[in-house]
């Protein structure tokens, strides 16, 4: 309520004002405005409550005065036809009838009869045309078939091609431990590959054999023996060679691998990078390691990284900082003097390694402690050492080759290495792969498998020459790169008593067999169980392997 006051003369008179809130949104009709006051007016219509129109009584809104009911009824209209004859007094003209006669009366066995006979032509026709198809569809499957096994063809035998150059590649120009296997394995096989293919030892010493006798058959050899010291001399030679280069790369790696960013991966996927203080120091020192170990490069920027070497081992004072900036001042002294560049390579290389021990010090590089495999504190090395009965070394566990059926450590990585180039020149490379493809199958079965594991590469070697004959147990292949191990059962783990020595593609279409009884005959199926019983004689020898096989067995019993 607004009380208002109203002045009349001298009288005053209050009067209480009810002001009644809008309940909607009042329309705007126009107006008008003083000009000289600038008072506005407004049409009455947008200041006035709109008049209620008055209740009928009847409801309007509602669901029945809007719904219409339908009604659907049949009907039966009236024809009424009558037939008009001629009679006195109407005639009628019959020039339009016509004479309607009843045909032969057709039983329903004829009519059977004749319906079954169109029934008949109508699928005569239809399995013509569906047999057209068939045939098509069959030629076109035949068709594109010869072409997919000949595609197959061509491209297997581009993929031996491409084999055999990789390994002749490998053989004339080797870079890595398995290349020199090959190499060796060549100088004892039948062939060796160099300018030409010639007959080597086993050939030339059954021929010698076989030819000669008395002093001729020992000079021969004695010839033999001399040539094959020289092919090993010139292939040391080569080794000497690669084996300074892979030790650079080796080194550039292991300094790149100090300093990577640290890395993760986000929740929506995205790789972030993060560089510490660590990592910084780690690629300053890499970037100076790589400008000195630079060969013909300019006098005056030669002279700038190495002054740039000095401030950097300068920051700590020990005798090796000492000695690498003793070295520094004695090459920049010798290139002033304008000294040949080949009387300073070895004063280069003093500098390198020693400016290598410095990096490698977790001193001056903390990052590089977290990659060195000797720990920093000698105490550590005692718990993981063993002793090699070949080079009389102590060395770490992962420098020996244990297979599974040793009971000793026996020699390191380096004394087989060396014993192998000397005496049997075996190349492992074929089952080092087979045993990586068939680690990683197992990987994806996802089953916890654990015996895979456990086998080496010479256990891997024993099985495939002693057991399964280097060969496929179905078509008798004996590439070995084209051969693969896989389960004999695909339910159970792999283990040397339930494997299959097959082809890539005869393993695809093993592995999709369900039940191996009714696909194999009794004979091919005796045949592999005789295998798995030798290979479990061989491996129960193995104190882990025996474990897990009487597990095994209980569980079969039990079951």
């Amino acid at each position: 309520l607004i009380t208002s006051v109203l002045t009349d003369s001298d009288s005053f008179q209050d009067l209480a004002v009810k002001i009644e809130r809008p309940t909607y949104r009042k329309p705007f009709l126009g107006g008008f405005k003083h000009r000289i006051t600038g008072m506005e007016f407004h049409n009455a219509g947008s200041q006035t409550v709109p008049k209620k129109r008055p209740d009928k009584g009847i409801e309007v809104f509602c669901r029945e005065t809007q719904t219409v009911f339908e009604k659907n009824k049949l009907q039966q209209t009236i024809n009424t036809t009558s037939t008009q004859m001629t009679k006195i007094g109407l005639y009628v003209s019959n020039m339009t009838d016509k004479i309607i006669r009843p045909g032969n009366y057709v039983t329903a066995d004829e009519y059977h009869k004749r319906r079954l006979e169109a029934v008949i032509v109508l699928q005569t026709y239809f399995r013509r045309w569906h047999a057209i198809n068939l045939v098509q569809n069959l030629r076109e499957k035949k068709r594109l078939r010869l072409e997919w096994e000949a595609q197959e063809e061509v491209k297997k035998k581009k993929e031996k091609e491409e084999k055999l150059q990789s390994e002749y590649r490998r053989r004339q120009n080797p870079k890595t431990k398995e290349d020199y296997e090959l190499l060796y394995r060549a100088l004892e096989g039948k062939f060796f590959l160099k300018a030409v293919l010639s007959i080597w030892r086993q050939e030339e010493t059954k021929r010698i054999n076989e030819n000669l006798t008395g002093a001729e058959r020992k000079a021969a050899l004695c010839g033999l023996l001399d040539q094959e010291a020289q092919l090993i001399a010139s292939i040391g030679r080569y080794k000497l060679d690669t084996d300074e280069e892979n030790r650079q790369q080796a080194i550039l790696r292991f300094l790149g691998k100090c300093a990577q960013p640290k890395s993760w991966k986000a929740f929506d996927g995205k790789i972030t990078e993060m560089d510490t203080p660590y990592t910084l120091r780690a690629r300053e020192l890499l970037e100076i390691y790589r400008s000195i170990s630079m060969n013909d490069i300019p006098k005056d920027e030669r002279i700038d990284v190495l002054l740039t070497l000095r401030r950097t081992v300068k920051e700590h004072d020990c005798k090796l900082t000492q000695e690498i900036v003793e070295l520094i001042d004695r090459e920049v002294d010798l290139m002033m003097r304008d000294v040949k560049e080949y009387n300073l390579e070895g004063l280069r290389k003093r500098i390198c390694t020693l400016f290598l021990q410095y990096i490698k010090t977790p001193k001056f590089n903390p990052e590089v402690a977290k990659i060195l495999k000797v720990p920093p504190h000698p105490l550590q090395l005692y718990k993981n050492v063993n002793f090699c009965q070949s080079c009389k070394n102590y060395l770490p566990s992962s420098e020996f080759a244990v297979p599974a059926s040793s009971r000793t450590i026996g020699r390191c990585r380096l004394c087989c290495k060396i014993d192998n180039e000397a005496r049997k020149r075996e190349a492992f490379l074929k089952y080092r792969l087979m045993l990586k493809n068939l680690r990683e199958s197992e990987a994806d079965y996802q089953d916890g498998a654990k015996i895979v594991y456990l086998i080496q590469q010479q256990d891997m070697q024993y099985m495939v020459e002693k057991i399964w004959d280097c060969q496929s147990a179905l078509s008798a292949c004996d590439d070995l790169y084209d051969l693969v191990m896989v389960r004999w059962d695909k339910h159970h783990e792999w283990s040397p008593w339930n494997t299959i020595l097959l082809t890539k593609d005869e393993a695809d279409a093993h592995l999709k067999l369900c039940n191996l009884q009714e696909a194999y005959e009794a004979v091919f199926i005796h045949r592999i169980n005789r295998k798995h019983i030798h290979a479990k004689k061989y491996f129960t020898q193995i104190p882990e392997m025996a474990s897990i096989l009487h597990k095994s067995g209980d569980q079969t019993n039990t079951s």
